[in-house]
């Protein structure tokens, strides 16, 4: 084919540059002349640049010595960091060998550990890669053999440990042993295949996390800890940035951009939109440090209440250097003693734009389609009816990366694009449907349609109490407030 012609270069920085002046659709293969590090003789190194549908482009490099037959590849991500680190979690049980054949994506960041073992593949051991889980195994037990001999020269002892714990790793490899399979990566730029999906994968969990310092800075960020050694002089000029917090009265926020929508506009319904729930009383602003590029930006919060549902914080910041838009909405107030589950009926277009808030707690259910999301799936969110939906294709979208590769069957790609017909279907409302929200911690909500809830029949509210198990992960059962409760009683008390 001519897209995948071979074009020959003089080093690596005239790949990046060709690479990057090139069209998508071209994808041609780049030749460089590069040094072998097992013979120090000249080999080739080959590169491409491709995207993997529904999922991250990708720079792939494969290189080649003829003089010695030295060979190996890697994968290098073209794109983006994404906002927030993944952490998968793959139970393999034993003899079930289609578990060993999902594709794997390791970023050049990300960590693999198997707990049962108490074995640890860190980035560097295996730079980013493409495989499989058994080829991830596989590769790991070539490496610790590849030495041994020369260790039970040098260290019989150490070797001897090495091979019983390589009969352990090879009974995981051959499906002997059941073990979890975790991969973590702080660049939010690896994967695990599901191939259930779009449906839930009961062997695979998926997480996302925020970073902390350290992970920021080992993928190059600047971070607030290198912000110590700053003179003292900017340090009282970042407390006084602190101490003036600008407190804002909701007039000089809300009600001025209010004014002007509906000065423009005729409509009752603006009006009706922009005053349906109660104004913040202050908004303030305070510096803060932007999560994508670690500059310095600005976030502000305000608290609001929202009617037949509870208090909440809302947070907003924005970066200027870099662009990056985060907002959130935080409960207010004490934990609520029960869970709360919202089902909606949604039986029309109108009910599309009913307000929707998942916190980072819920799950959500569409019993029509067969989807369900663990709580924790696509974070705290506001939004609409419509627009959660919308989210939830996306997000299955970028996380099943796999779903249009040339290694999926027919089968699989039809059972996908059937998945995304059915979600089109219901946002074309050609049938009622049921949308379904659980939070544990019954900070979630969908708006009624009329003023008074008791007369919205299409939407039902149900408290239920939490189980040992989920007080247990909300870490509710290990908080004690003995002490908290005897100084207020004592303070009350005198």
């Amino acid at each position: 084919m001519e897209s995948n012609k071979e074009k020959v270069v003089d080093d690596v920085g005239s790949v990046v540059e060709a690479i990057s002046a090139d069209d998508d659709n071209a994808a041609p293969l780049y030749e460089v002349e590069s040094l072998c590090m097992r013979c120090t003789q000249n080999g080739t190194t080959r590169f491409l640049l491709t995207s993997i549908p529904h999922f991250r482009k990708v720079l792939l490099s494969a290189f080649e010595c003829p003089h010695c037959g030295e060979r190996n590849n890697e994968v290098q991500f073209a794109g983006e960091i994404q906002p927030k680190g993944c952490h998968y979690r793959l139970e393999v049980q034993s003899g079930d060998p289609k578990m060993f054949s999902r594709q794997v994506v390791k970023s050049e960041s990300a960590t693999i550990k198997i707990p049962e073992l108490d074995f640890e593949i860190p980035p560097e051991a295996q730079r980013g890669s493409l495989s499989t889980v058994e080829g991830i195994l596989v590769r790991a037990i070539d490496g610790l053999q590849a030495l041994q001999e020369e260790r039970k020269k040098a260290d019989p002892q150490t070797a001897e440990a090495i091979d019983q714990f390589l009969l352990k790793l090879k009974a995981c490899a051959t499906g002997e042993s059941p073990f979890t399979f975790i991969l973590d990566d702080p660049a939010g730029n690896s994967f695990i295949e599901n191939p259930f999906a779009p449906s839930p994968d009961p062997s695979l969990s998926i997480r996302f996390y925020d970073r902390t310092p350290e992970q920021q800075a080992s993928l190059g960020y600047l971070v607030d800890t290198l912000q110590s050694n700053v003179p003292e002089a900017s340090m009282r000029e970042t407390n006084n940035d602190v101490d003036q917090i600008r407190r804002q009265p909701h007039g000089s926020v809300g009600a001025a951009a209010g004014q002007k929508a509906i000065a423009q506009s005729n409509s009752a319904e603006i009006a009706e939109a922009l005053f349906r729930y109660s104004a913040p009383e202050e908004v303030m602003t305070f510096p803060s440090t932007c999560g994508a590029c670690a500059a310095r930006c600005e976030t502000r919060m305000y608290v609001t209440r929202i009617p037949y549902f509870q208090e909440v914080i809302v947070m907003a910041s924005t970066c200027d250097t870099c662009g990056y838009r985060n907002s959130e909405l935080k409960p207010g107030g004490p934990i609520p003693e029960k869970g709360k589950k919202i089902t909606l009926c949604v039986k029309n277009i109108s009910d599309l734009s009913r307000d929707v808030i998942k916190s980072d707690t819920a799950s959500v259910k569409v019993p029509e389609l067969e989807l369900e999301l663990a709580s924790g799936t696509l974070g705290g969110i506001v939004t609409t009816v419509e627009g959660l939906i919308t989210k939830i294709s996306e997000s299955l979208e970028r996380v099943h990366g796999f779903t249009f590769g040339d290694s999926l069957d027919e089968s699989k790609k039809n059972k996908w694009l059937d998945f995304k017909a059915s979600l089109n279907k219901i946002l074309s409302m050609s049938e009622p449907w049921t949308l379904i929200l659980d939070d544990a911690l019954a900070n979630s909500f969908i708006a009624p349609a009329t003023d008074d809830i008791k007369d919205d029949h299409q939407l039902i509210f149900e408290e239920y109490e939490r189980s040992w198990e989920q007080n247990e992960e909300l870490g509710l059962n290990d908080i004690d407030t003995t002490s908290a409760d005897a100084a207020y009683d004592e303070n009350t008390s005198g």
